[in-house]
């Protein structure tokens, strides 16, 4: 299988206007737009597609309509987050079969477990599929930190073979490098541009579900092409959008994003509100510093 790298979008998850089902038509959108925006990968059921407010029902359909649409055009990564671990294999198990490329595993986000433990959990997930594994060590959100010893540990085992790195901790992304000598791959989860200085091959981007094709240039130029110049200079364009987001505004800031552009993803599922009218004003700045107000976007077609 294709090494994982680039810029990959951490992908909304769209709602029909009453917020009860999946809107379909404007997920396939998504993914074309993604794909058509030369984007290098696509990650669903993370965080900003909030796979904590799905049924097991939707999460399946989100994993399902997403493969399908991407049609092998770029990877497929998919978020399979669950506290039990035997809840995780099932939705990895479910991920492998509809054909996904990878799945993120997020850390347990309630319960304090040791070092052991986590390492267990891993492996059993890992051990019970052939899929690979793509850590993911968000302490801010959760209450475990994986630290590179335990990643190097980690990466002995064959099927996990990248991390998203989200400590914001620049030093980790050398750290796990050194320790585990190439058996993984460093994704960002905030800091893309930083992070690429010091030898991150991904990036997690959330302003990428926007501005696909610049985060995308950002990677190409940062990695591929060494150019820090050109990177610095895309990298200041993203600014205000990585600023505005933050930490706890990626699903409400993206959702009403696409909708001043009339792309409809729906609200966000309580508890979690539409974005405050305060917020719409700097938010359409922000968008128009971008200059996403003076393009036209793709059609939608069908129904959702």
């Amino acid at each position: 299988m294709k090494k994982l790298r680039g810029t990959y979008t951490v992908i909304v998850t769209p709602f029909t206007e009453d917020n009860a089902r999946i809107n379909e038509t404007m997920l396939r959108w998504l993914v074309d737009f993604q794909i058509s925006e030369g984007i290098h990968g696509i990650i669903a059921l993370a965080s900003n597609g909030e796979f904590l407010s799905l049924s097991d029902e939707e999460r399946h359909d989100v994993a399902r309509i997403v493969v399908d649409q991407a049609a092998g055009r770029v990877p497929v990564v998919i978020g399979t987050a669950a506290e039990n671990t035997n809840d995780v294999i099932r939705y990895t198990k479910d991920a492998e079969q509809l054909g996904a490329d990878a799945a993120m595993v997020l850390t347990p986000y309630y319960c304090w477990i040791d070092e052991e433990e986590l390492f267990t959990h891993y492996k059993r997930t890992a051990e019970a599929v052939s899929l690979p594994i793509m850590l993911y060590n968000h302490p801010a959100s959760t209450v475990l930190d994986m630290k590179p010893p335990l990643v190097a540990r980690l990466a002995e085992i064959d099927n996990i073979s990248y991390i998203k790195e989200s400590t914001t901790d620049i030093r980790r992304v050398y750290q796990i490098n050194d320790l585990c000598q190439g058996k993984i791959t460093v994704f960002a989860g905030y800091l893309g541009y930083e992070s690429f200085m010091v030898g991150a091959e991904g990036w997690v981007s959330v302003c990428a579900n926007l501005v696909p094709r610049l985060s995308a240039e950002l990677f190409e130029l940062a990695v591929d092409k060494n150019d820090k110049d050109g990177a610095w200079k895309v990298f200041k364009q993203l600014v205000p959008m990585i600023d505005y987001l933050g930490d706890h505004l990626y699903v409400h800031g993206m959702k009403a994003a696409f909708k001043l552009l009339d792309r409809d993803m729906g609200d966000p599922r309580p508890p979690r509100l539409p974005l405050p009218d305060a917020l719409i004003p700097p938010l359409r700045q922000v968008m128009t510093g971008l200059g996403l107000f003076d393009r036209d976007l793709p059609p939608v077609s069908g129904t959702s």
